[in-house]
């Protein structure tokens, strides 16, 4: 096993075949970051002893292009190993998404599912600039380059393209959830209104293949698998710069800063 294997799959003492578990809380982007996952998707396809894959989903979505990447990095996987989506408490938009890459998703009765649509959000500061007396003077080349600036409202003509986009953006989501679960587009856009289901109407619908609880995730992946119930729990590995700021005030100070600029900033999501 090379360095990285190593880093993101730490050994058991017994080296005997096992169930990998990759638990996925949160919301994509903020928490679920794209990058470190991927990694340790990759890193779980390529280690000989995993034989299956049981990923934890609890998610009510989040970044569009973070979704896109785990969900390419799960389908790909699932197309070497057996892989079990165990929805526990929500997987929604982003988070289904991600979900309906594994082979199979198993979810509790109660867990809501679903939500597969696309919102873009930009925050629009005009009115407060106004209030403070602040002018933002900008300088351009290219039409359309401030399209998404928050300091004034959008014209029409930017209002239909971003409609375009998320348009475009929508389509892809339908047509993934479509390939993944093996159903026709049709019926997925007819689902695809943003609303989230129960997961028992989940099931009668298709979005996903079981009711149960997590022992009936472990036992669908143990057969699948032809491998006993032996877990390895493994996590992404933050950057090495984050961990060593993680107990000092810098990080917060970073993250604070990161989280307002995020949330001045035009964003594509499925949540």
């Amino acid at each position: 096993m090379n360095g990285l294997l190593s880093s993101l799959l730490p050994r058991l003492p017994v080296s005997r075949p096992r169930i990998a578990v990759l638990e996925m809380y949160g919301p994509i982007g903020p928490v679920i970051r794209g990058p470190e996952f991927a990694r340790t998707i990759s890193a779980l396809a390529q280690d000989a002893r995993v034989r299956s894959v049981v990923v934890d989903v609890d998610s009510p979505g989040g970044s569009a292009p973070v979704a896109d990447s785990i969900h390419r990095s799960l389908r790909n996987l699932s197309a070497r190993k057996p892989t079990v989506a165990f929805i526990r408490g929500s997987g929604l938009s982003g988070g289904y998404l991600i979900a309906s890459g594994a082979s199979k998703i198993v979810a509790l009765p109660t867990a809501l599912v679903g939500s597969i649509g696309v919102i873009l959000i930009r925050p629009v500061v005009q009115e407060l600039l106004e209030r403070v007396g602040v002018k933002m003077v900008i300088t351009k080349e290219g039409r359309l380059k401030d399209m998404f600036q928050p300091f004034r409202e959008p014209t029409d003509e930017e209002r239909e393209k971003v409609q375009a986009l998320t348009g475009e953006i929508y389509e892809w989501f339908v047509d993934a959830v479509a390939t993944s679960r093996r159903l026709s587009p049709k019926v997925v856009r007819d689902y695809a209104t943003g609303e989230m289901f129960s997961a028992t109407r989940a099931k009668e619908m298709g979005l996903i293949d079981e009711l149960g609880d997590w022992d009936t995730a472990l036992d669908m992946a143990s057969e699948m698998g032809r491998t006993p119930r032996q877990l390895q729990y493994v996590r992404p590995r933050r950057p090495l710069l984050e961990r060593l700021l993680s107990r000092s005030g810098a990080a917060m100070a970073n993250a604070v800063a990161a989280e307002m600029e995020a949330r001045l900033s035009p964003r594509l999501e499925f949540s």
